[in-house]
């Protein structure tokens, strides 16, 4: 009798089409996206620490990179564009492992948390603003949800946005469960995956950063909390590990205002629907038109 196959072999596929949907994202990008990033990236903008905040965007805007992810890479889309439109933006690196600011989000992600904030109380002091609006994808957003509740965020962050969000950790379509009963048998390895990438067992439920993360509500008051999340998203499994509900936070499905999205998790990071999402919280008060572009995962 021949044994059935792993749900490993899917999974991976899944996880690269996803890898690969983010790389052909950047093809369906409007003509104008295009002329904006390229102005802000010849012009500075991004980074730009004599930058101050306008009386329309009154709060420079702090991204967060994903897990392996760093400050540069993970913000090659969004970061051009917002800077376009009159923010100033700020991104850094952080859970920096045994590579550096090449490779971050591996550390543990209550350490993170502290980098961010130091960070941010950067930010504010060279922009001389008093709050920040964060901008977070994947583990940029469980990160910063752990700043708002842990390390001072609540008192310093005005707007909150987050696109592939995730809270409650992921089953990764399955192999998280191997992986769990995995663990006992593999002592050594554990603890090596615990040096390497401390967050990666921190996103592995249950454990106590998730339950701290969880304990009286994930929202802090007095932010306004947005979270993008996608039915499409591989990696973020069940993808409603994104959504809070509770007071003051505002879910959105992408595909519930653009059916033709169908950007997974990394994709997000080059979407335009998404851009216009973000660009929507951080300022309620003059919203963009939201204009529906197709985003179609490469078949595999």
């Amino acid at each position: 009798m021949t044994a059935p196959p792993t749900p490993l072999f899917p999974v991976l596929g899944r996880f690269v089409a996803s890898f690969l949907t983010g790389l052909l994202a950047l093809l369906p990008l409007a003509a104008d996206s295009r002329a904006e990033a390229v102005a802000t990236s010849a012009g500075g903008g991004w980074n730009d620490w004599s930058c101050r905040p306008s009386p329309v965007h009154p709060q420079p805007v702090v991204l967060l990179h994903g897990l392996g992810g760093q400050a540069t890479d993970n913000w090659l889309f969004h970061a051009p564009l917002l800077a376009a439109r009159g923010y100033c933006v700020f991104s850094s690196t952080y859970g920096q492992g045994a590579l550096g600011d090449l490779v971050g989000g591996l550390g543990s992600m209550r350490t993170s948390a502290r980098q961010v904030d130091a960070f941010v109380d950067r930010v504010r002091s060279a922009t001389g603003s008093a709050k920040v609006d964060l901008v977070g994808h994947s583990e940029g957003t469980t990160v910063a949800a752990y700043y708002l509740k842990y390390a001072g965020g609540r008192d310093e962050v005005q707007d909150y946005v987050g696109f592939g969000p995730n809270y409650r950790g992921t089953t990764l379509l399955g192999v998280t469960r191997l992986v769990k009963a995995a663990i006992p048998a593999l002592p050594n390895t554990t603890a090596f995956v615990k040096d390497q990438c401390a967050a990666c067992l921190e996103f592995l439920p249950p454990n106590r950063f998730l339950d701290d993360l969880a304990r009286g509500g994930y929202a802090v008051p007095g932010v306004r909390y947005t979270n993008v999340v996608s039915r499409y998203d591989s990696v973020v499994t069940p993808y409603s590990s994104g959504r809070i509900d509770e007071p003051g936070v505002t879910n959105i499905v992408l595909q519930s205002v653009c059916p033709a999205d169908l950007s997974g998790h990394l994709a997000m990071a080059a979407d335009p629907n998404v851009n216009l999402l973000i660009r929507r919280a951080l300022d309620p008060q003059d919203p963009p038109s939201l204009r529906c572009q197709p985003v179609l995962p490469l078949p595999l």
